[in-house]
């Protein structure tokens, strides 16, 4: 184990499955002690016994990161679990829209709002003040490359990850002088569930996915859990305000 980290503490929330599970998983495997955090308890609970077995240390506690006391809760079950939170991945995100903005409605804006916007408010409202109380840490947020460039038929899901890395940056600048880093990390098309909810059985579909980013394949969760490791560390700690592509090219082009 890496001196630096030891006793260090992590959190990822929408850990059940993943980008979260990989980053959950990534983060015990070098030496941190986990908050799992999802609205899934079960499987929520799965990513800790896979931590476990691998014999690194987790938690389980269930939240809504789009209700204030909850994330609340969770942030304090969290410092009177292990005492502290050196890192934490605002990772929980929902997706549900296919459809042009004229055809969106309300409904389906708050959710996404509420999860993706709020949620990560919430939780860095929470998360910096205990980083404050500490003296420090580092906050990794779950932006998109829709969050860059336009989406179409997903505007308010772009809309969401534009408003996170406004957060992301200006928390950066509010806390840049008290040891706080604040980045986001941008994922492109990634070999998730939500991957597979959003794509189809048509060939021709899943080639022109692949052809858009110029390394010629969709990601991996590792891949994005390794840039989250690298923003969460001592390496990255002249690095703070950045909303970090990990997408093949595609917005290089």
């Amino acid at each position: 184990m890496n001196e630096t980290i030891a006793g260090r503490v992590a959190l990822v929330t929408g850990a059940a499955n993943g980008i979260g599970r990989a980053t959950a998983l990534a983060f015990a495997s070098s030496g941190y002690k986990v908050v799992v955090s999802d609205i899934d308890s079960q499987a929520g609970q799965a990513t800790v016994a896979l931590i476990e077995a691998a014999g690194g240390e987790a938690v389980f506690i269930r939240c809504d990161v789009s209700c204030d006391a909850e994330v609340r809760r969770l942030i304090e079950q969290t410092v009177a679990t292990y005492g502290r939170l050196d890192c934490a991945f605002n990772n929980a995100g929902i997706e549900i829209e296919k459809c042009k903005l004229a055809d969106g409605n309300e409904e389906v804006f708050d959710a996404i709002m509420g999860v993706n916007v709020k949620g990560v408010w919430l939780c860095m409202k929470y998360q910096i003040a205990v980083m404050l109380a500490q003296g420090g840490g580092s906050i990794v947020n779950t932006a998109s490359v829709a969050g860059l460039i336009a989406a179409p038929k997903q505007s308010i899901y772009s809309a969401s990850k534009h408003a996170v890395i406004g957060l992301t940056k200006t928390a950066a600048v509010e806390y840049a002088r008290k040891n706080i880093r604040v980045n986001a990390v941008c994922p492109a098309v990634i070999d998730t569930e939500m991957y597979l909810r959003a794509s189809t059985d048509d060939p021709k579909h899943v080639a022109l996915v692949v052809a858009a980013h110029p390394i010629g394949r969709i990601g991996t969760v590792e891949e994005i859990a390794a840039a989250v490791l690298y923003l969460s560390g001592d390496s990255a700690g002249f690095t703070t305000g950045i909303a970090l592509p990990v997408d093949g090219g595609l917005t290089a082009l």
